[in-house]
């Protein structure tokens, strides 16, 4: 593969580094919005609607151990990553793409929910004769300060990681398989991973290191063809929670898919979204919300605690201790039993709203 390298944002190990923080940023930031919806359901109800977005959740999971296998095979440092004072957003949050034409809350299952889930799976193909991002006047200067640059603006999350895989093209160019000096005792091997969408994929060169980048960028989007589905042929997140706005089911012909349903055109089943059979989160609730001191207030303290706890355990199996991530992946869904101290009960003094879990 060859582009011009004037296109390219990622010249050096360090950028690369960078990049790949910010991606295991990007694909946790979209975990508390599903979890947050995930819960709010009410037990027995909107069943196709807990089924998407459990799955997709998981295989949000399976994109950040991925991002972490390629970290690691590309001497990243995994330590204080996840367990960063930053690396949790403070909701509503932009994603670490740049793009600010849409920001993620923590609300209850809803339309508006779902309307952004579908911005945060939205797909644009680009050639690869051009730029990927909004403007480049700053190349020279970016990642050199913390942060991202204000004039960046990647318009999805796939075109994000296609900026990293023109990275690593031109990086290999330059250093050869040398780029690829990680231990490759610290990759996550499928024995360790949880048991959920899509397979794992041990990074060690950069035929690894792109398939694990493509499985990211074809999960969330669909495949760049314009199709529904994935190189699995399962269907992309963009095209799931699109079941829900659109309350009918698309098939993927898993045997001749060309002749799957096409973008926008469902075909299979209908179902109803009952958006009523939700409890009334409260969006974007803190600590300040509840009395202090109140049992909510305690509940609330015990998940932030929780999930925190279960990021540091995450960080510890990427971080050299990859049978620790079956158990720790599992931790994730039960937190729901901590969550339903908060969202069956009303915060006294909102009328009508119910509590939510703190991130």
């Amino acid at each position: 593969m060859t582009t011009d390298n004037s296109l390219k944002l990622i010249t050096t190990v360090e950028q690369l580094h960078y990049y790949l923080v910010q991606a295991m940023k990007i694909e946790h930031a979209t975990i508390p919005p599903y979890l947050t919806a995930l819960y709010s359901l009410k037990p027995g109800t909107n069943l196709e609607a807990f089924h998407i977005i459990r799955a997709v959740a998981v295989e949000e999971m399976l994109h950040l151990t991925l991002v972490a296998n390629v970290f690691n095979a590309v001497g990243g440092n995994m330590k204080s990553t996840l367990t960063a004072p930053d690396f949790i957003p403070q909701y509503p949050a932009y994603l670490p793409t740049g793009s600010k034409d849409f920001s993620v809350d923590l609300r209850k299952f809803s339309p508006e929910a779902v309307e952004t889930f579908l911005n945060i799976e939205r797909a644009k193909e680009v050639p690869e004769n051009q730029p990927l991002v909004v403007s480049r006047t700053l190349q020279e200067t970016l990642l050199s300060v913390l942060g991202y640059d204000p004039s960046y603006s990647f318009y999805s999350i796939g075109l994000f990681y296609a900026e990293i895989i023109r990275g690593l093209y031109a990086l290999h160019q330059d250093m050869g398989d040398a780029l690829f000096c990680g231990d490759p005792q610290r990759q996550i091997t499928p024995e360790y991973y949880y048991n959920g969408g899509g397979d794992i994929i041990p990074v060690t060169d950069l035929r690894s290191a792109i398939r694990a980048l493509k499985v990211i960028q074809e999960q969330g989007e669909g495949s760049r063809t314009g199709a529904i589905y994935d190189a699995e042929r399962e269907l992309g997140h963009y095209y799931r929670f699109q079941q829900l706005q659109l309350e009918q089911y698309y098939i993927v012909n898993k045997d001749e898919p060309e002749q799957s349903d096409h973008p926008d055109h469902p075909t299979g089943g209908h179902f109803d979204v009952d958006w009523e059979a939700v409890y009334p989160l409260k969006t974007n609730a803190t600590l300040s919300d509840y009395p202090e001191g109140s049992e909510l207030y305690i509940a609330a303290q015990g998940f932030q605690t929780a999930y925190s706890d279960f990021l540091a355990e995450i960080e510890d199996s990427f971080d050299g201790h990859p049978e620790k991530l079956i158990p720790a992946v599992g931790g994730m869904f039960r937190l729901k039993e901590q969550a339903n101290n908060l969202i069956r009960n009303p915060i006294p003094g909102m009328n009508g709203i119910n509590a939510a879990p703190i991130f």
